[in-house]
């Protein structure tokens, strides 16, 4: 259960900060379709609208990193992260852009290893190699 307000469309048409932002992430992913993480969000439009134009600075903007791999990118970093809800809209997102089974299942590897040995290098307090260090 939702700890805020998810807002419906009858409500955001009532708030016009609110409105532009919803209309621009539809515009955006050209889907009619809001999820209810900006419903949620919808209910500080300042907020929303700050979050909005980071995400698309970040995920939706030309850059060196493709669309995929960022999605690929942001479902690990969920997973750390213990993010279910991300994981899930991440996964839908990048499987849009062309995640394969495969893909996953070796996403899902890499995510499972280096939880592993982030963990076991953390419990043994191995000191970083100087090669490593930026010079």
């Amino acid at each position: 259960m939702a700890t805020t307000k998810l807002l419906s469309d009858a409500e955001v048409e009532k708030i016009p900060a609110v409105k532009a932002v919803f209309d621009d992430i539809r515009a955006t992913r050209k889907s009619d379709f809001v999820n209810n993480f900006w419903r949620g969000l919808a209910n500080d439009p300042v907020s929303l609208k700050r979050v909005w134009e980071q995400l698309k600075a970040v995920m939706v903007a030309d850059s060196a990193i493709d669309p995929l791999t960022k999605e690929m990118i942001y479902i690990a970093v969920s997973t750390a992260n213990g993010c279910s809800y991300c994981v899930h809209s991440h996964t839908a997102a990048a499987r849009a852009k062309g995640m394969t089974d495969a893909q996953h299942g070796e996403l899902v590897s890499i995510i499972g290893l280096a939880g592993q040995t982030n963990h076991l290098v953390t419990a043994m307090q191995i000191p970083v190699d100087p090669q490593f260090e930026v010079k």
